[in-house]
């Protein structure tokens, strides 16, 4: 009997082992297959890390490429085209202002000198001329700022159509200081004429009464 007790306890030690041996494989194998599914998800985060990354050097890469151009067409029309700085028109404006000048200054020292004008007109006509001069250097103000580098940021064909309307003001201008001009002198010699001011009518406007 206590042979068979004996054997009977040893086989229920090495029941026991045997089932923790078995338990113990059955946990390793599930750890390895968690394992293995933990590795695959770290390949697919890799993948999908790297997909990410390369797609996002590839947008910063295109965004700096583009800032590059956009920052270069942008500087470039900080610059001012010889051929526009050359242009007729702006030699032009230059030489139509010149005589503007020109003719405001030997009017109004007529105009000024010529005693059938009152204080009051003569005020007057100093005041057109102010306004008229003071358009002029709007105008060459504004030209200066056109063909100067790196003040506005303007492509060829814009600052060409600027100076084209600074050109059609100015010679508005000139034109309608011709015709006041003329105007006022006709009024100033019938004035004279009047008067029979003959002096006046020869030393101020060159005329034969």
């Amino acid at each position: 009997m206590k042979k068979i007790f004996l054997v009977s306890i040893l086989v229920l030690i090495a029941f026991e082992q045997n089932m923790a041996q078995s338990y113990y494989v059955e946990r390793l194998i599930l750890d390895i297959e968690k394992l293995a599914q933990l590795k695959g998800i770290l390949s697919d985060m890799y993948s999908g890390y790297a997909t990410l990354s390369q797609g996002y050097d590839e947008v910063r890469n295109l965004s700096e490429a583009n800032f590059n151009l956009h920052s270069n067409y942008l500087n470039g029309l900080l610059q001012v085209n010889p051929a526009v700085q050359n242009s007729p028109t702006v030699s032009a404006i230059i030489q139509n202002e010149g005589e503007m000048v020109t003719a405001w200054q030997s009017a109004y020292q007529r105009f000024s000198a010529d005693p059938h004008f009152s204080t009051a007109e003569i005020s007057y006509i100093n005041t057109v001329y102010v306004n008229l001069m003071s358009g002029c250097q709007d105008n060459l103000n504004n030209l200066t700022t056109i063909l100067t580098a790196g003040d506005l940021r303007m492509s060829d064909a814009e600052r060409l159509r600027a100076i084209g309307e600074i050109y059609s003001d100015a010679r508005e201008k000139l034109e309608f200081l011709k015709v006041f001009n003329s105007t006022t002198t006709i009024l100033a010699v019938q004035r004279a004429k009047e008067l029979n001011d003959v002096g006046t009518i020869r030393n101020l406007y060159g005329m034969n009464p």
